[in-house]
């Protein structure tokens, strides 16, 4: 009966006889009888065969069948049987050479090829078995980061908002400070207080006072390194005058030391005594009730002087309340008459900003707006990167900057997973961008897997594309495509350039072992496998 037309029967003795009887031929799986078969030949006449009955003339075997007894079973194309070539890669018992065409005999060689194949084999499922280890390895290392980076975010919004409320609060404190600074400067007008000539003149005699405190205290800082220096130069002199050999004819080291005696013999007259050392100390310290000028009793004074300080100082004659009443709304009524115009503004001439309090209510205002901006872009920074593509689970967020470098050429080329690839001259040279990480791909490969299991093989691969590298000289930019393959280690396997300054590079990693095909438990959502592509992975 034949395959594909089971209504075509024909007697065993017409199987393998070296004649197409089936119109799918598959009465002759051993000889090369129906190879002649295509969807273009004309239709011919079969025995058994109805000519109204339709016959389906596909190929119903897709080669040569060849039993490899002790390898594995396989089928060679049609085309190549008794071509006079021994095609072992495929036919390792030589059944395809069955006719000795050109006398060409193929002996079996399947013990010898299924020996060598079954010790490969068990090397590359040892290989895989480490390569899938590291690949759970990696995954919980990748899930352990993504964890990482949630809690840092939870962490970082809690602070965000506590520095959102801090930053209002400190706003309003500033707003109240700067009012209670132009209140009170106000209220010194009104008082007549630091307003009169001897008012002014106090205020710059303080000022004056207090730059030159902070420049006798730098001048007696710098005098203190300068007496250091010299004592450390006097000793290194002492010891060259006591320690050179003066039978030695050396003029400049004779000059130096006599140089020395002459300087150590003068008498000096820049010393000083303890008693003008502490009056420095004293000198430099703040101005107070216990030392220096007590400012405040000559502004006392001032404020005593003023006609219009006798006037406000009335208030001193009311009960405690009253007078916290009566002040505060004087104090009111003066900045509305001022701030309607009806009075001068006399605290544009006072800068209230140069007050100890509102420098330092700005100065907190503005640590803490520094603080919460920073702390913004380190949340927008975790955030992106939680929500960033890490590939199929999430694995290469372990893999992150990981780099693999392999030597082609003239040339050491470098992957740096999710970031960059590089070439650099072996010579010397600086490195050339050859892109940065822009996303993934898949595609088919369809390559024989070599004997050491450093290649793609076949099925579907993920690729990580990287553009935008450093232009070609008269070409575009570099770019690379990089497609990953099952291996125990991360490396590169090769690179080629397809085009100008478009490359591929052929890579492993224990990443994607089993990508698709996982255990039950461990296989990647849907989603990510719609993102990445159908699924055909044999590895």
């Amino acid at each position: 009966m034949c395959i594909s037309n089971p209504s075509i029967h024909i007697p065993f003795s017409q199987v393998n006889d070296d004649y197409c009887d089936c119109p799918d031929g598959s009465d002759e799986p051993g000889t090369a009888a129906c190879s002649y078969l295509h969807h273009f030949s004309p239709d011919q006449p079969r025995p058994g065969a109805n000519a109204l009955t339709p016959k389906n003339e596909s190929m119903a075997l897709p080669g040569f069948y060849c039993k490899n007894k002790g390898h594995i079973p396989a089928y060679v194309r049609f085309e190549n049987v008794n071509d006079g070539v021994c095609d072992y890669d495929v036919c390792c018992d030589g059944s395809d050479e069955y006719a000795g065409v050109g006398g060409v005999k193929c002996e079996d060689r399947c013990a010898a090829i299924g020996k060598e194949w079954k010790k490969q084999e068990e090397v590359r499922a040892k290989s895989m078995g480490k390569a899938m280890k590291k690949r759970k390895e990696l995954q919980f290392e990748a899930d352990k980061r993504k964890k990482e980076v949630q809690e840092k975010i939870d962490a970082t919004e809690i602070r965000v908002q506590g520095l959102e409320r801090k930053l209002v609060e400190s706003e309003e404190n500033l707003n109240e400070v700067e009012r209670n600074e132009k209140m009170r400067a106000v209220k010194s007008d009104a008082s007549g207080k630091g307003t009169g000539r001897l008012g002014v003149l106090l205020s710059l005699s303080r000022d004056r006072v207090q730059e030159l405190r902070d420049a006798l205290t730098k001048t007696r800082k710098m005098r203190d390194d300068m007496v250091t220096r010299v004592t450390e130069l006097e000793a290194l002199l002492t010891a060259l005058k006591e320690e050179y050999n003066p039978n030695f004819n050396d003029a400049g080291v004779k000059k130096a030391v006599q140089g020395w005696e002459d300087y150590a013999a003068r008498e000096s007259t820049d010393t000083w005594s303890n008693a003008e050392d502490r009056d420095l100390v004293e000198i430099a310290k703040e101005d107070g009730s216990d030392s220096g000028i007590n400012w405040s009793d000559f502004e006392a004074e001032e404020e005593g002087s003023s006609d219009a300080a006798a006037i406000y100082s009335l208030t001193s004659y009311l009960p405690p309340p009253l007078q916290s009443w009566l002040g505060g709304t004087i104090s009111s009524l003066r900045q509305i008459l001022i701030d309607n115009g009806i009075l001068p503004d006399i605290t544009k001439s006072t800068n209230v900003d140069d007050s100890p309090a509102v420098k330092n209510a700005r100065k907190t205002k503005d640590d803490t707006q520094r603080d919460l901006t920073n702390a913004q872009n380190d949340l927008k920074r975790d955030r992106d990167d939680l929500d960033k593509d890490y590939g199929p689970a999430g694995i290469f967020r372990a893999l992150k900057d990981t780099c693999v470098e392999k030597e082609s050429g003239e040339y050491k080329y470098s992957h740096c997973f999710m970031s960059k690839t590089t070439q650099q001259p072996k010579k010397g040279g600086g490195q050339t961008n050859m892109g940065s990480f822009k996303g993934y791909e898949v595609e088919y490969v369809d390559d024989d897997l070599p004997a050491d299991g450093k290649g793609l093989g076949r099925g579907d691969r993920i690729v990580m594309w990287y553009e935008g590298g450093q232009h070609c000289w008269n070409g575009p930019a570099r770019s690379t495509r990089v497609v990953l393959g099952c291996s125990e280690v991360d490396e590169i396997y090769k690179i080629s350039e397809s085009e100008k300054c478009v490359y591929r590079m052929e890579a492993g990693t224990p990443a994607v072992c089993g990508w698709v095909d996982q255990p039950e438990g461990e296989q990647v959502d849907g989603a990510e496998q719609q993102k990445l592509g159908t699924a055909k992975d044999e590895l």
